[in-house]
């Protein structure tokens, strides 16, 4: 999963750490619902999951220890808690009611441990080995936060977050109005510092042990998605990967609008970018085309058996290019389509150009070639198709010269219609061609031409990334992805 910010951004880790900057999220799109009176209390699990954020280590030892107040901004607590929730894991919640805040005190998770549980005595049940563990290995306990926003907030401010603010330290920077944060405070240590006088105290134990006792969130979801890498390594066409994987893991629950696709599929992911990218609800099911007879929901949203298909209550439909123009008209709210007919149609030529020129052209440099039996999915120093690569560099420069000159996308500075259309092959240009052919120039990605501009653009578009797999998983499919070609856009 990739970095936000390169920690050379920051001018040193210690001022990263008293004022650090945003973090953005490239692994999805995620929509912040308006505080209402009543607001429901964080939940890690909806959470994004930022797995090597910049200064990690730095984050992660200041929230362990929590010498004094921290106040952070949403994007810092959502960013660095995930790497740290295993220390505070036993919750209790205090709503107050209308009052822009919530409250949530956690203790450590080796905080009034109790006994292991007696063996069963039940046959049937499986058996555990279960051990006594000493009680109150720890007394650590922390009262985290969330300032929501209202326009009496600042009446609601806890003593020590109000002094902070009016000192004008950098807590003052990072409470914006209008804008949730967090703040962070060790309340009560119960004995912690070894005078059984209440004040607060350290943990008895380092982080570290923490980490082998209980996994923190964001290494739960590395080590499960290196159990699912194995295992596409055995079975690519199965599951995603990368951050495809976690957003399809967010969009896994029952939704009206059921998308059926395959990972390896770059016309399934045009409709899952675009779905992304209007922020709508949506239920994603990893589906294979090749597998025979075809599961029943699919063949009930496409009676050819093929993804990418979409299904919304009784109604139905497939075809990628066809999704799109649907998700276009049914979500207006986003538009991908510029509002002049002009520019409409224009958008609507250069789709054709890319679905009837760019990706046959795409397919035919996939073939093997006729003379050697090269994997495809390893370098072929072979004779380049010359006639192939013509063509393909020819149809690419005309795509090129008919976008927006300042870009960086297509139509200028935002994401549109043409772009989700050619950003799956975009993609697995650079990760799969220019591999099986390491000689041949089928594109300048010259740093500063337009054409690096708009690939750097779709490569670090965030809807666009989070439906990306690795790079190694796209090389593992490209039998399965020649298969795809007759889906035709």
């Amino acid at each position: 999963m990739p970095t936000p910010r390169s920690a050379a951004e920051s001018e040193d880790n210690t001022s990263s750490l008293r004022n650090p900057g945003p973090v953005h999220d490239y692994h999805r799109h995620q929509i912040e619902p308006p505080p209402t009176a009543a607001p429901a209390p964080y939940k890690l699990s909806q959470a994004k999951l930022v797995v090597d954020p910049p200064d990690l280590q730095a984050w992660r030892e200041r929230l362990f220890h929590v010498d004094d107040l921290i106040i952070l901004t949403h994007e810092q607590f959502e960013t660095y808690f995930p790497h740290i929730d295993n220390v505070y894991s036993h919750r209790s919640t205090q709503r107050y009611k209308r009052k822009p805040f919530i409250s949530h005190y956690w203790d450590c998770r080796m905080k009034g441990r109790p006994p292991g549980t007696p063996k069963s005595d039940d046959p049937n049940k499986k058996k555990r080995k279960r051990s006594a563990r000493e009680r109150d290995l720890c007394d650590v306990k922390i009262k985290i936060t969330e300032y929501f926003p209202d326009a009496g907030a600042e009446a609601a401010l806890d003593r020590d977050v109000a002094a902070a603010i009016a000192a004008g330290t950098a807590a003052h920077s990072v409470v914006s109005a209008g804008q949730r944060f967090w703040t962070i405070q060790r309340v009560n240590g119960n004995g912690g510092n070894g005078k059984a006088d209440g004040v607060a105290g350290p943990h008895r134990h380092t982080l570290e042990r923490s980490d082998e006792i209980k996994k923190s969130s964001v290494q739960r979801f590395v080590s499960t998605r290196d159990k699912e890498g194995k295992k596409i390594q055995r079975t690519p066409q199965s599951k995603a990967i990368g951050a495809a994987q976690e957003t399809a893991r967010m969009h896994s629950r029952k939704a009206d609008l059921r998308l059926y696709a395959a990972t390896f599929c770059p016309f399934s992911q045009r409709v899952w970018i675009a779905l992304e990218a209007k922020g709508q609800a949506y239920q994603y099911i990893e589906t294979d085309p090749f597998k025979r007879p075809a599961p029943t929901p699919l063949l009930e949203a496409n009676p050819r058996g093929r993804v990418p298909a979409i299904r919304q209550g009784d109604w139905a439909c497939s075809e990628s290019a066809v999704i799109l123009e649907y998700l276009e008209d049914i979500y207006p709210d986003i538009p991908l389509f510029p509002s002049d007919p002009r520019l409409r149609a224009n958008c609507r030529l250069w789709i054709h150009h890319i679905n009837t020129r760019l990706v046959p052209t795409f397919f035919s440099l996939l073939q093997p070639p006729t003379s050697s039996q090269h994997p495809l999915n390893t370098i072929n120093t072979s004779t380049t198709p010359t006639s192939s690569v013509a063509l393909f560099q020819s149809h690419l420069t005309a795509l090129i010269l008919a976008a927006d000159e300042q870009g960086p996308y297509f139509l200028g500075p935002s994401l549109s219609l043409v772009d989700i259309h050619f950003a799956p092959f975009a993609l697995r240009l650079s990760r799969i061609l220019h591999r099986r052919y390491p000689n041949a120039l089928l594109a300048d990605a010259t740093s500063g031409t337009r054409w690096h501009r708009w690939l750097n653009a779709l490569e670090m578009d965030p809807h666009i990334r989070a439906t990306t797999g690795t790079d190694e998983f796209y090389l593992e499919t490209v039998d399965l992805l020649l298969q795809t070609s007759n889906e035709g856009g």
